[in-house]
């Protein structure tokens, strides 16, 4: 069988993707065989990458949204040159190998974004990967607006996607696409895998829109290649024209065959198992490969991918040489992309955060957090912030910030740092994830705390992928009031505060704000959210900016305490007034700040002693469900249904989160214990 070089090297994605699979009894060889042509024509013709500095700034980025096809792009990685070996290949899906069964950011060398596993739906996961993308592509235009000096183009990069049937339903796709389309993202394209299946058969049964209508009306380029498994000079043909048009994103849509070279080609059936033997052999044959040699790439297959590589590392060093001279003619901007890129924060700029007395009137905590962000935008210019359609709301823009906008639109330019998301929840916080996993960024995005779950699978990708992403979350709790139980959030800090790798703060008041964005901003590793109040909140006796790096904390102690009340947010000034009560009832009452439980559970168990005392009975305070706190309080004053309609006050009074209520509870404790003669300690984790 006569191959040129290009086929050949096809040929062996194909074939390779088949063994690797079957290797595994695992995976979906299905995607990688069917996108091998438009995955060879991208590294092997387009991409720069260099595999010896996979972190390379101005690499291009790729993101293979339909990550469930992930075998393709270790494969396309290993024979990059990345450190991605055939043993690591003969690993895939297999315990703490390099190779897991969705793409992993922190397992795998040239990953640059998570996008698995699967949930939510079908694959929303999987689905993220665009939306990811169009973060990455914002992060490159917003990098060259602001860094970019005549002669010296620093950032150019592309974003280039591989995308299927699955990512263009599920519904956080059309808010990224959408706003792609909006932002005019020209060096964003996606290559469409269009081979016209999903897991339930044929997309006959529930996909018929024409997605070239759709996307034009998007104001995305589309180009369409009509035979994507052999036509690589098309899928060529059609790269090369996505990227002359500068002023939009690219569609290409390419049609492809599930599966192609296998007996199942076409099929449901060639989507998530792997081929049999007999498959297998009769594929290898048919591409010219030996069918009893397993793991086999040509050595020419490896020397055509060696020349591209080092085509990349010439394209690095060229790159380096000219910021080297960037740093001559402007030295503050070279040591601020040095600076931003590295990670580091500037010198000294947590002494920007504002600070309180008692003295001070009582304001909102989403008030507050606009206080900081305002405090913090001159000193911390990667601060990228935005709100989903709510900013007078979420008080998310700060007086000087400037939209992130194409030019043309006057509304705004590209080296704006306020992004208007639109209502699109799902779509932003996954758009954050693309703009953190860019580097030399720490995105913000606001909406209120119970609409953070129609975003969920992107914030819990935050946390999986270890990305420092903020959501200031406001309207936190029913203290919202009238809107009713449709806004109130009484569950959504349960869900959060379960999450591994995610911290959730509810600051009582403005110390507490400016020290909940001190610790985000800290923790490089773990994105945050952040609960602020609809209502006003006093300046409180006792709390300050550094204490929230403890996560919780004695506020105010008395002598010989007979009760302690936990607290967060809005009722933490509650427990105040009710230790008040108690006291002059001859109850002597410690009150403790928890504005992050999971700070908290981190601090040494000597530390806690001293907060939540053992022997001391416990009341905790929030005016959101009780599920959890059983971790931290003997008692509870908190919601066990929904919430209800009305103004703020009378919430508090219907559902008793009240210092009445509290009283009579703390009371009732109190007596308990003393009639069982001990009280068991809360919260111990051996």
């Amino acid at each position: 069988m006569t191959q040129n070089i290009d086929q050949r090297a096809v040929n062996t994605v194909r074939c390779l993707a088949a063994d690797v699979v079957k290797g595994a009894n695992s995976g979906h060889p299905g995607a990688p065989m069917g996108c091998a042509p438009m995955a060879h024509v991208l590294f092997n013709k387009f991409m720069t990458y260099n595999p010896k500095n996979p972190k390379f700034i101005n690499r291009d980025r790729f993101v293979l949204s339909n990550g469930h096809g992930c075998a393709l792009q270790y494969i396309m990685l290993h024979l990059s040159g990345y450190e991605v070996s055939m043993e690591d290949l003969k690993q895939f899906r297999q315990l703490d190998s390099k190779t897991p069964g969705h793409p992993e950011a922190n397992d795998t060398p040239g990953i640059e974004v998570t996008t698995g596993p699967l949930g939510q739906g079908t694959d929303v996961y999987y689905v993220l990967g665009i939306s990811n993308a169009v973060g990455l592509a914002a992060a490159e235009a917003h990098y060259a607006a602001t860094f970019n000096r005549p002669g010296y183009e620093l950032f150019d990069n592309y974003t280039y996607c591989i995308l299927g049937d699955g990512c263009l339903q599920e519904g956080v796709s059309a808010e990224s696409i959408s706003l792609a389309g909006h932002w005019k993202l020209g060096k964003l394209i996606a290559l469409y895998d269009d081979n016209a299946i999903t897991i339930d058969g044929s997309t006959d049964v529930s996909f018929t829109e024409d997605v070239v209508k759709r996307f034009d009306s998007y104001d995305w380029h589309v180009v369409v290649v009509g035979d994507g498994d052999n036509d690589l000079a098309s899928i060529e043909k059609a790269i090369e024209e996505a990227k002359s048009v500068t002023d939009k994103p690219t569609l290409i849509k390419v049609k492809t065959t599930i599966g192609y070279g296998s007996l199942n080609e076409g099929g449901e059936k060639v989507h998530g198992s792997p081929l049999s033997d007999d498959d297998i052999k009769q594929v290898k044959e048919k591409f010219g490969f030996n069918p009893e040699q397993k793991y086999f790439v040509p050595q020419e297959v490896y020397d055509l991918y060696a020349a591209r590589a080092e085509q990349g590392a010439e394209t690095e060093a060229a790159w380096n040489a000219l910021f080297a001279q960037y740093k001559t003619e402007f030295p503050e901007e070279f040591a601020e992309i040095e600076r931003r890129f590295s990670g580091k924060l500037p010198e000294g700029w947590e002494a920007a955060l504002p600070r309180f007395t008692p003295a001070d009137p009582a304001v909102a905590t989403r008030k507050l957090s606009e206080g900081v962000l305002t405090s913090l935008s001159d000193i911390l210019p990667e601060l990228l912030g935005g709100s989903a359609d709510l900013t007078g709301s979420n008080l998310t823009r700060w007086k000087k910030a400037v939209d992130f906008q194409h030019p043309s639109t006057g509304l705004g330019d590209y080296s704006g740092r306020y992004f208007r998301y639109g209502v699109r929840e799902h779509g932003m916080f996954a758009i954050m994830n693309g703009l953190t996993a860019y580097g030399g960024n720490i995105p913000f995005g606001g909406t209120f705390l119970n609409f953070l779950t129609y975003g969920w699978g992107a914030a819990r990708l935050s946390a999986l992928s270890h990305l420092r992403v903020i959501y200031v979350m406001t309207h936190d709790s029913i203290g919202l009031g009238e809107d009713g139980p449709t806004h109130q959030p009484v569950e959504t800090l349960v869900l959060t505060r379960a999450t591994p790798n995610m911290l959730t703060f509810r600051p009582a008041d403005g110390n507490e704000v400016s020290g909940t964005y001190l610790v985000a901003i800290e923790n490089v590793h773990r994105p945050s959210v952040i609960a602020l109040s609809r209502q006003n909140l006093p300046q409180l006796e006792g709390s300050s900016i550094e204490a929230v790096r403890r996560g919780g904390y004695v506020l105010q102690d008395v002598e010989g305490a007979k009760l302690i009340l936990v607290a967060t947010g809005s009722e933490v000034s509650l427990a105040v007034e009710t230790a008040k009560e108690l006291a002059a009832q001859g109850i002597p009452t410690r009150v403790v700040s928890m504005p992050c439980t999971e700070i908290y559970d981190e601090q040494s168990q000597e530390y806690k002693d001293t907060v939540l005392s053992a022997g001391i009975p416990i009341v905790s305070i929030e005016a959101l469900g009780i599920t959890g706190w059983d971790r931290y309080s003997h008692a509870h004053v908190g919601m066990r249904t929904f919430g209800a309609s009305a103004p703020i006050k009378e919430l508090y009074n219907k559902f008793g989160i009240t210092v009445e209520a509290t009283i009579a509870k703390a009371k009732k404790v109190i007596a308990y214990y003393e009639n069982a003669g001990y009280v068991p300690q809360v919260g111990l984790d051996f």
